[in-house]
């Protein structure tokens, strides 16, 4: 199965506060914030979600083509992922804008405050998927990540009109996007992946029921941290998939990119749903494991091991 992986390339810029975030700010003063954060350390990582999905499913062998829009300054990390097998044709370079920036301080409670410039990503709005697809070799998916919202609706309508199944990940934008722009999204997708708060707000910013969206989807992947994730399909009960167990917890950023770069990986196997979260969950505490998004190594040897362990013998 070919996987065209849509959505942000950035530069992640991590820092980590030796405290607790919750404990600087005054409930008192919450309508008049200042507040300025000092932090031990400095982490300059390559990610974007795109791009870490990307990353997740070469490491497994796959040969994903990124769609996207980057800088001029995207060349030596372009370089790297298609060194590690990443299809970069398809990436858009700006010649005015730099590649976007993602800034984000953890506590150390796991809790974070994040800061994301559009940059270049500005421009993927100009992006014809429907010919990028036809120049460089198709595709039998797609995942349309967090992106320029004009862009997202232009790639779901181009998957619509082409007939291609297409993967529903609107994560961070959700906070932007109006109710009919997400239920344009999401109406007629393959899958659906949120977090547990994007679940909630995916339904307060739709007036969808659960079933409505159930009745508008193949299946919706919820992603819950440390219990792992929920599978719903219309007319099943839900599935709750256990996390495999993280002996090192080093940094949550791009955790959830690394747990659908697994789950694709399994659905491109003909994997089943359960299979393909554990697989995801698998992926999910290797990256949780090292700082920065594309740090970790997710053979299939070592994958297999996590699963035997999380799973049992048959899980591999």
């Amino acid at each position: 199965m070919r996987i065209a992986v849509t959505g942000s390339i950035a530069t992640d810029h991590l820092m980590t506060f030796p405290g607790r975030i919750s404990e600087q700010l005054l409930a008192d003063k919450l309508d008049h914030v200042s507040l300025s954060l000092l932090v031990d350390d400095l982490e300059i990582r390559d990610g974007g979600v795109a791009a870490n999905i990307a990353y997740g499913l070469a490491r497994l062998g796959h040969r994903p083509l990124l769609v996207a829009a980057v800088g001029a300054d995207f060349h030596d990390y372009g370089t790297r992922l298609s060194g590690l097998g990443v299809d970069t044709s398809g990436v858009h370079v700006s010649t005015t804008r730099h590649t976007a920036r993602f800034l984000c301080t953890t506590d150390t409670d796991g809790n974070q405050l994040a800061s994301f410039y559009t940059g270049a990503m500005a421009e993927a709005s100009t992006i014809d998927l429907a010919d990028v697809l036809r120049r460089h070799g198709g595709a039998d998916l797609v995942l349309i990540g967090a992106d320029d919202p004009t862009a997202m609706a232009r790639h779901t309508h181009a998957c619509r009109t082409l007939g291609i199944p297409f993967i529903a990940d609107p994560a961070q934008q959700l906070a932007r996007l109006t109710g009919p722009e997400i239920r344009e999204l999401v109406d007629g997708a393959d899958h659906l992946f949120t977090n547990e708060y994007e679940h909630e707000l995916l339904l307060g910013k739709t007036g969808w029921t659960r079933g409505d969206v159930l009745g508008r989807v193949g299946s919706w992947i919820t992603t819950l941290g440390e219990k792992g994730s929920r599978i719903e399909r219309a007319d099943e009960p839900p599935v709750e998939v256990a996390a495999v167990f993280a002996a090192t917890v080093a940094d949550p950023t791009g955790v959830g990119d690394a747990f659908r770069a697994g789950y694709l990986a399994s659905l491109s196997a003909g994997a089943d749903p359960v299979r393909c979260a554990r697989t995801g969950s698998a992926l999910a505490t290797l990256a949780l494991s090292v700082i920065g998004t594309q740090n970790y190594t997710p053979t299939p040897e070592r994958v297999s091991e996590l699963l035997v362990a999380a799973y049992g013998a048959d899980a591999a």
